[in-house]
């Protein structure tokens, strides 16, 4: 991805929901800081979503969002500059995609959720409660 300049200050900015490889110290956290995007904070999800992890390079994992079925996951949320927003959601490769994730606190954010084609043989990691805690368990 192309870096775009820095927003101007009080520039409005839109806020992103990060759940697995753009999280800090992850392997695509730099397509989010090459953008000039904004560490703001780390929450967990309200309890309606479930993790899979995806057969991708780099490893990945799909959220998907099931009312009633769910649980909570650690989750960041990001602040880009418009332009740059626009920029990332571009450049996304399917299956992922862009929808209202919930936070604990009733934020609705747009965030990264998985199409579900892709979770056809996918490993459900939700008891781990969120990709960081998937990985440092090995998985």
């Amino acid at each position: 991805m192309t870096a775009e300049p820095s927003a101007p200050a009080g520039a409005p900015e839109l806020l992103l929901v990060v759940a697995g490889a753009h999280l800090r110290g992850q392997p695509l956290n730099p397509q989010l800081t090459e953008l000039s995007a904004r560490f703001v904070e780390a929450t967990v999800t309200a309890p309606e979503y479930r993790m899979y992890a995806l057969d991708t390079v780099p490893a990945k994992p799909g959220v998907l969002r099931v009312p009633g079925g769910g649980a909570s996951l650690a989750v960041e949320v990001w602040a880009l500059a418009a332009a740059a927003f626009g920029t990332f959601v571009a450049g996304l490769p399917v299956p992922m995609a862009i929808g209202k994730v919930t936070l604990v606190d009733g934020r609705e954010l747009p965030g990264f959720l998985v199409e579900p084609f892709a979770l056809e043989g996918a490993q459900d990691i939700t008891a781990h409660g969120g990709w960081a805690a998937h990985r440092a368990a090995g998985a």
